[in-house]
């Protein structure tokens, strides 16, 4: 197995660190300040150094995992393509890093990117319903990471970058409609949509689709992120408002507190149909957002390091998670059963 660089420890950095650890690869944990868990872990070496500093630093090409917040994470990238190293990418980021292409094949290195659950393993799901039902009429993808109950507050913790999560309400959102790709202002299209275990929570577009706009044949296509009503109409009202610093410091996450991740995929044709559900409750401590992102950032870091990228049937340049072969996604789905995610 190649060794691994993982840089960036949040939430889902720290996480896929463990799993990746406890499969007995050699992982290198790199970042301003490294979690204690992951300092207490002998098999784990750490470094606390700016991430541009360290990845100047590194001479010869290695598995990279790209898990810094979109702003941070979209400035390594070129410097991690130009040294040859084949990147797992999970920064969040306005910016395509399809741009890269041309430079990372005369570099021979490989980077897969928006590996996480939405996007990441949605767009593993439609390319699935792509090669099955073949042209889609409709795709919808909901998708949201909340707290188990409201509250009277904003009902809702950041499992990711606060800043990524602001950056996702106020960016406009590009669709498909009729065969042509729009955009709309992000949080528009809102409605209620049934969830399993509450009474109901209201869906808005987000600019979730991403790569999909292009590769995917759908008629008509969008991504709708998930909150509590009470969130949602509380930054309706309020969010342009709020300091973003007081944002971050009501929306830090709370590891004590029950929360859930839920998302649908549908995609249908005229006279057929395929649909997902993906729900987790976390387990031992760690939040479900982490699990049900780090696993898909787990199990795309585990096959590039133990069979190298074209197991997953990619070669040299920039990929988007769509573009991986079938049995990649069944290692994906099979990585979340195995760690209790249900899987419908």
């Amino acid at each position: 197995m190649q060794p691994i660089v993982a840089i960036g420890c949040g939430l889902v950095g720290e996480y896929v660190i463990h799993r990746l650890a406890d499969d007995g690869h050699s992982v290198t944990a790199v970042d301003l300040r490294i979690p204690s868990s992951l300092k207490q872990r002998p098999d784990i070496s750490s470094i606390e150094q700016d991430a541009m500093q360290y990845v100047h630093s590194l001479s010869d090409p290695t598995i990279v995992i790209n898990m810094l917040p979109g702003r941070i994470g979209h400035s390594i990238r070129e410097p991690l393509v130009r040294g040859g190293h084949h990147i797992v990418d999970l920064a969040f980021t306005e910016e395509d890093p399809q741009t890269l292409d041309t430079l990372a094949k005369k570099h021979k290195a490989t980077m897969i990117w928006d590996i996480g659950i939405a996007p990441g393993l949605s767009n593993m799901l439609l390319a699935q319903a792509q090669r099955e039902l073949g042209h889609l009429d409709e795709v919808s993808i909901h998708v949201g990471g909340n707290p188990t109950d409201p509250d009277d507050e904003w009902s809702y913790m950041a499992p990711f970058s606060p800043s990524d999560v602001i950056e996702e309400y106020t960016r406009p959102a590009r669709i498909v409609r009729d065969g042509n790709i729009v955009t709309v202002p992000a949080l528009t299209e809102r409605h209620r949509i049934e969830v399993e275990g509450t009474e109901g929570m209201d869906a808005f577009l987000t600019d979730g689709l991403r790569s999909v706009l292009t590769t995917i044949e759908a008629t008509n296509m969008a991504e709708y992120t998930v909150r509590w009503p009470q969130h949602i109409d509380r930054w309706l009202s309020e969010g342009d408002k709020t300091p973003e610093e007081d944002l971050l410091a009501a929306w830090t996450f709370d590891t004590s507190r029950p929360e859930f991740t839920w998302m649908k995929v549908r995609c249908q044709t005229k006279d057929r149909a395929k649909e997902w559900t993906i729900v987790d409750y976390g387990e031992n401590g760690d939040g479900s957002m982490a699990r049900t992102t780090g696993l898909v950032t787990y199990a795309l870091t585990s096959l590039f390091a133990t069979n190298g990228p074209e197991h997953c049937g990619l070669e040299a340049g920039i990929h988007s998670p769509e573009l991986v072969n079938e049995g990649t996604l069944v290692y994906v789905l099979d990585v979340f059963q195995k760690h209790g995610i249900s899987v419908s």
